[in-house]
């Protein structure tokens, strides 16, 4: 990963956002960026502020997973201040922002419902939402993103059946302040229309692999198999079961148990 100057210098000489990544901080090697990020926001720093790491020794995913997060790859959280109404729409922001990213730099992607991107059926990104609650409002809403860049996942035993990265599927690395720098732009340009949730629950919905896959869901502690037929307007994954009723998988672990291809 390049050093902290030249990132911070690159992206201060380059990055035309409003506040989306406009204060920055970068350490080495840290925990996790969610740490550094939720410190921050209690001390008041403002929304749009993104911490990256070089290296997370501690990094984690949704369902308290471990995330790998070696040099090489892209760990960043930033900072929002949504409004409690609209804080549901965060994972279909970030995965659009990272899927429109992949497509500027040539790579063809897709989403795994809520929030995973994958590419050709591994996963190149994963992300988590936290968000800071306090009598009923909504304080703030930190969100980690991962992305594997430019390291070879398949020296990496724990994920390598699983996972790709950017360099693997380039053929050569990737400037990490340039990934850095479009995806906080695009994180931005979703995040300023999300009074409209509709459009981009849209694009969310039109770039997401798991729809017409057979999936596996966890619903309240049972499982629940069937066809995913869509995306509802609350951001919910509608399973259309065997016997011809449907459930909505509001949040949980959803397993696509066919791949029919795609991205």
């Amino acid at each position: 990963m390049a050093a902290e100057p030249d990132i911070k210098a690159y992206l201060q000489e380059r990055l035309k956002t409003r506040f989306m990544g406009r204060e920055l901080h970068y350490i080495a090697v840290t925990t996790s960026t969610q740490d550094i990020a939720r410190t921050l926001a209690e001390q008041g720093a403002p929304e749009g502020t993104a911490v990256i790491a070089g290296e997370q020794q501690s990094g984690r995913g949704r369902m308290g997973r471990p995330w790998l997060s070696p040099s090489g790859g892209l760990a960043t959280s930033i900072i929002l201040h949504p409004s409690i109404a609209s804080v549901y729409l965060l994972p279909a922001i970030t995965s659009v922002a990272v899927f429109r990213m992949l497509r500027k730099m040539g790579i063809k992607a897709g989403i795994k419902w809520p929030n995973d991107v994958l590419v050709k059926g591994k996963k190149v990104c994963g992300i988590l939402i936290e968000n800071a609650t306090a009598g009923g409002e909504l304080r703030y809403s930190i969100a980690g993103i991962g992305i594997n860049v430019n390291f070879d996942t398949g020296k990496y035993p724990e994920i390598a059946d699983i996972a790709t990265s950017l360099s693997v599927q380039l053929g050569h690395e990737a400037p990490l302040a340039e990934v850095a720098l479009h995806l906080y732009t695009e994180l931005e340009d979703i995040y300023t229309g999300i009074a409209e949730p509709a459009s981009i629950i849209d694009e969310w919905s039109q770039n997401m692999v798991t729809i017409g896959r057979t999936v596996s869901a966890d619903f309240y502690g049972n499982r629940i198999d069937g066809t995913a037929e869509g995306i509802n307007q609350q951001g919910n994954l509608v399973v259309r079961l065997a016997d011809g009723s449907t459930r909505e998988i509001v949040a949980g672990d959803v397993t696509v148990t066919n791949t029919n291809g795609g991205a």
